[in-house]
């Protein structure tokens, strides 16, 4: 869901072979950016990207049957002091059509029961985001994402959701925070952690309930 150019798609493509991904996004620049990527990687089946808004996609119940969805929505709220000049920009940047509760509640429902949501933000924004997750799910869990060392400086963490399996069985008391890891060593390279993630396809290391 706000898919850009598909690189995330096309990681998880590479990552998990057979998967079926289809991707959404606002912008008919990255859509033709993302289908591009698709079609020179020859990923079988191929990632479909379609221009689509997800405040108005896939409503209704029929549409609530995927196994995960995957989101970078923009950090930034709306009116949040002076967004980028370039309107693509603003659009990965600033919220545009969707509120970030709006954002969240929409993704949760394409999923399927016991589906997984995935997504990543800005720590200024986390306690915003376990209150939101914790309003859709059943259990969560917080994977900050370190700069140079663990404990200071965290600009990002990744959230990890299960929707519940039956209507209402919300409140995620199952919420919690891993370690993290940390993406970077005093020297600006990336970790070694880091480095198996990016270039060899390893997990983020921790159990996802």
């Amino acid at each position: 869901a706000g898919c850009g150019t598909g690189a995330a798609s096309l990681c998880l493509a590479a990552r998990v072979l057979g998967a079926e991904i289809f991707g959404i996004d606002t912008a008919p620049e990255f859509i033709a950016l993302a289908r591009e990527s698709a079609r020179l990687n020859r990923f079988e089946p191929a990632p479909v990207f379609e221009i689509a808004d997800l405040k108005d996609y896939g409503r209704g119940a029929a549409a609530a049957g995927f196994d995960h969805v995957m989101s970078n929505p923009p950090f930034r709220a709306s009116g949040s002091g002076q967004g980028p000049a370039h309107p693509l920009k603003m659009a990965a940047h600033v919220e545009g059509t969707l509120r970030l509760d709006e954002w969240i509640e929409r993704c949760f429902g394409l999923l399927r029961p016991s589906g997984c949501f995935t997504m990543i933000h800005s720590q200024d924004r986390l306690a915003e985001v376990e209150a939101l997750i914790g309003a859709h799910a059943a259990s969560a869990v917080i994977h900050p994402l370190w700069p140079k060392r663990r404990g200071v400086g965290c600009k990002r963490f990744i959230v990890q959701a299960v929707k519940p399996a039956a209507e209402g069985a919300t409140g995620a008391e199952a919420l919690r925070v891993t370690d993290g890891l940390v993406l970077h060593q005093g020297n600006g390279a990336y970790t070694d952690a880091a480095d198996q993630i990016l270039k060899s396809g390893a997990g983020l290391g921790f159990n996802f309930p």
